[in-house]
């Protein structure tokens, strides 16, 4: 994209991105760009003439890309020659949007999640901090090791479960649409009905996830003996592994339809506790949390949850174009703007809107929960893998 608003049509001079050639392309410094000829041939020997090809310098997203054309700067009403910065992945722009920086762990919250932290080379001390999804140096703030983690599945873990109970109610309302169109044929009222059906199910829908959470909030944790496990969609980090499924236990004839949301609520905050204490463990401190995306705006329940799981304040950032707030601080250092991206940071940050703090009774109770998910995981894993 940079490149196309830049003008730069030779591949060989663009400027590539540090942020998606060290986390999608292997790129790193100590092979002075990407893996080796060695690595391409060991794939496939049709790949021996690639490596040649390929790029070798990459830069930070602060860096100038070159000017915008004249034929960009009229579609965008803007002024020829300003200044495009390197891009980057939208969750890492987001990151910086969204006011990242050490200690801080932001997690884009959607139908997955992202989840970022950054630290000083010095803190990681040259080693690859094992079972997370990418460490790059200068992929999120310049000079600072970007690290990436997340969950494969998050806000659809929650629309599953919708469907899941929606299923017999709007598969009979889709089929006395179909049979009313097939009655009307032709006719402009049966086309009515059938869309005003359609309208109808898609209200049932949107309420089942907001009457879910309503009770599911009424839910003491220690008064369900639902547990679940969050990989509906296999698990992402700590250590990825793809065959990876859900569970859930401990139902019984008294268990209801809130309990099992609660507890899938609960999962998917145990699945970041999990990512957390991996970062502990190998000497990386996480202090407090930065929420961003749809559910951490929308959704007080899943919020208040995972602050009690983490037993750490999350703050909801209140720009709601996190990525594109993060994009203009690039841009912004880019264009001299700011010497910096931290300085950009603190001038043209949204602030937060939201915050959860947790309650120190549920972070009790969910410390003992947690013990109980971990548990679960760590017998179920090998079944799950081959079910």
């Amino acid at each position: 994209m940079s490149a196309l608003l830049t003008g730069t049509t030779d591949p060989l001079t663009m400027k590539r991105s540090r942020c998606p050639a060290g986390h999608k392309a292997m790129w790193h410094a100590e092979w002075d760009g990407l893996p080796p000829q060695e690595f391409f041939m060991k794939i496939d020997r049709l790949l021996r003439e690639v490596h040649g090809r390929l790029y070798r310098e990459t830069h930070t997203s602060e860096v100038s890309a070159g000017g915008l054309t004249d034929q960009w700067a009229r579609r965008l009403d803007l002024e020829p020659g300003t200044a495009v910065a390197v891009g980057a992945f939208g969750a890492h722009m987001g990151a910086v949007g969204g006011g990242i920086r050490q200690g801080v762990l932001v997690k884009i919250m959607g139908t997955s999640t992202c989840d970022m932290l950054v630290a000083r080379a010095r803190a990681i001390e040259g080693k690859c901090i094992a079972g997370i999804y990418g460490q790059v140096d200068g992929s999120i703030i310049p000079g600072m090791v970007g690290l990436e983690a997340g969950q494969s599945a998050f806000g659809d873990v929650y629309a599953w479960f919708r469907e899941l109970l929606s299923w017999p109610l709007t598969d009979a309302l889709r089929g006395t649409a179909a049979l009313v169109s097939a009655a009307r044929a032709g006719g402009g009222a049966g086309a009515a009905k059938s869309g005003a059906l359609g309208k109808f199910r898609g209200e049932i829908e949107r309420n089942i996830l907001f009457r879910l959470a309503a009770e599911a909030e009424k839910v003491e944790p220690l008064d369900s003996t639902v547990l679940a496990l969050d990989w509906l969609h296999g698990r992402r980090t700590p250590f990825a592994d793809n065959s990876l499924k859900g569970t859930i236990i401990g139902l019984t004839l008294g268990t209801n339809a809130p309990k099992i949301f609660r507890a899938l609520v609960e999962a998917t905050a145990f699945g970041p506790r999990a990512i957390v204490e991996q970062f502990r463990r190998q000497g990386l401190p996480i202090n407090t949390v930065i929420a961003l995306g749809g559910i951490a705006r929308k959704s007080p329940l899943v919020m208040q949850v995972m602050a009690d799981v983490l037993d750490m304040t999350i703050r909801v950032a209140a720009s709601e174009q996190a990525s594109a707030l993060g994009a203009a601080m690039f841009g912004a250092v880019a264009a001299g703007a700011y010497p910096s991206v931290i300085e950009a940071q603190k001038r043209m940050s949204s602030g937060f809107d939201m915050v959860f703090a947790p309650s120190r009774r549920r972070a009790g109770v969910y410390a003992r929960l947690y013990r109980r998910y971990a548990s679960l995981a760590a017998t179920l894993e090998g079944f799950l893998r081959t079910a």
